[in-house]
């Protein structure tokens, strides 16, 4: 399909700002850039409180719905590369999961590199997760009904998380995940200009993430592509969303199958059109209205 007219938009907006590239630019530099793009998110639906906690002495924001509980709890793992974005920033989509779901979110502020190099976010999200699992009851929500999700690095760390928790957890939400750190899916190649996300910038996170840290690329410790068929297979119902005009489009397609071969339930969509990072952009790309929603529609049943 053609690009999305709304998404080319965004693109020509982005452009027409100028600014120095993100692979060009300093971690700092990096992520003062993506903090403007949370205008782009929309304020998200409305809440009973957004608050300021940490679980496991990982920062971030628990998101409650209006209404009694206890509620089911979605840990949010926002995207960025492992490098810029946080909680505050992905507020928009927080909020949307849980007015829609009428569940808790628990959006987390993990640790971000080049500062802290692999594996420190997936530390941090495996140990805040486990919080939750454990101490659910303590924010008002149910520890017997948790999932996890996350977009881009996020999904990236979603679906380690999953791989670590197995049938503890309702359902994994991988939103265009990262899986396979080698950067060797013939999309990178494909899409590797003009649609936001660059091959050159995804070698400027995966860099910042890895070099120095003493973790190879294909280690499943971060690139869950490569993990164990015994893993994959207890992990929980998967959702999975791609974009066609994405580098990480086939990495994620991939892992979704490789997930479905070996028994897992998995529920897979490309949004043909669509660019990485649309899922966060409802305010002005509509079709990540229609993404929220069925994500929603998802934890819904995975919460039943």
């Amino acid at each position: 399909m053609p690009l999305d007219p709304a998404a080319k938009n965004v693109l020509d907006l982005l452009a027409s700002a100028g600014g120095t590239p993100l692979h060009e630019s300093t971690p700092e530099e990096g992520r003062a850039a993506f903090a403007g793009l949370k205008l782009l998110g929309g304020e998200g639906a409305a809440v009973a409180s957004c608050t300021n906690s940490t679980y496991a002495g990982v920062p971030g924001i628990t998101v409650t719905p209006e209404g009694d509980g206890p509620f089911p709890v979605m840990v949010w793992i926002h995207g960025g590369g492992w490098v810029i974005g946080s909680a505050d920033e992905s507020i928009s989509t927080a909020r949307d999961l849980a007015a829609g779901a009428n569940c808790i979110v628990v959006s987390l502020d993990y640790r971000l590199a080049p500062e802290h190099k692999a594996p420190s976010a997936v530390a941090d999200c495996v140990a805040a997760v486990g919080w939750v699992l454990d101490h659910a009851t303590e924010i008002g929500g149910d520890p017997a009904r948790v999932a996890v999700g996350g977009d881009s690095a996020g999904g990236n760390l979603a679906a380690l998380v999953a791989l670590h928790y197995g049938p503890r957890l309702r359902q994994q939400v991988l939103v265009y995940p990262a899986t396979d750190l080698t950067l060797s899916s013939p999309s990178i190649e494909e899409n590797a200009e003009g649609y936001l996300l660059t091959k050159a910038s995804m070698e400027w996170f995966v860099g910042h993430y890895i070099n120095g840290s003493g973790v190879s690329a294909s280690d499943p410790s971060i690139s869950p592509a490569f993990a164990a068929d015994a893993a994959l297979a207890a992990s929980a119902p998967a959702f999975v969303i791609t974009a066609e005009f994405d580098p990480l489009r086939d990495e994620g397609e991939a892992y979704a199958a490789r997930l479905e071969a070996l028994g897992v339930q998995v529920t897979a969509r490309r949004f043909d059109g669509q660019i990485h990072a649309f899922y966060s952009m409802p305010a002005v790309i509509p079709a990540a209205a229609e993404a929220v929603a069925q994500t929603v529609q998802i934890l819904r049943s995975a919460f039943a």
